[in-house]
């Protein structure tokens, strides 16, 4: 598993309650272009549309070689899942407060697939206190390192 993009916001900004993995349909030129490393995650969202999961707001550069058959670079991709995934994926997205973020995009087997998770936003004293779990493992860690050396 080769990872190609992460959505570092996602973690921060959203509480991560559920993961899915998902293949996404690309044509030919996207797939060169993010093999190029061309592509950014930061602000998409996906949503579950008639029966069909679609990830909105992808960036994916036009590939420089590409011809007038070029894709567009925001247009909303299909994320493949099967039916019971997809039933709980709109479970999910129609309670208030949560919403469908991609994590990350990777190699498997030579396809693309997608990390997806269901999030609930967080509130600016959730990620103040984020922040303070964070500093207080590290002086944690610190202070066992500089015990162990002082040995």
């Amino acid at each position: 598993m080769a990872e190609i993009v992460t959505n570092a916001k996602a973690r921060r900004d959203y509480h991560i309650l559920e993961t899915f993995e998902a293949g996404l349909v690309l044509r030919g030129t996207e797939v060169k272009s993010i093999r190029a490393g061309h592509v950014q995650i930061s602000d998409a969202f996906a949503r579950v549309e008639r029966g069909e999961a679609w990830l909105h707001n992808a960036h994916i550069e036009e590939y420089s070689h590409g011809n007038r058959a070029n894709h567009v670079p925001k247009a909303p991709r299909k994320l493949l899942l099967n039916q019971s995934e997809l039933r709980k994926l709109a479970g999910f997205a129609n309670v208030k407060g949560h919403t469908l973020v991609p994590l990350s995009l990777y190699w498997k087997n030579h396809r693309v697939k997608v990390a997806l998770a269901v999030g609930k936003g967080k509130v600016s004293h959730d990620k103040r206190e984020d922040i303070k779990q964070r500093e207080a493992d590290r002086e944690m860690k610190r202070e066992t390192m500089h015990r162990l050396k002082g040995r």
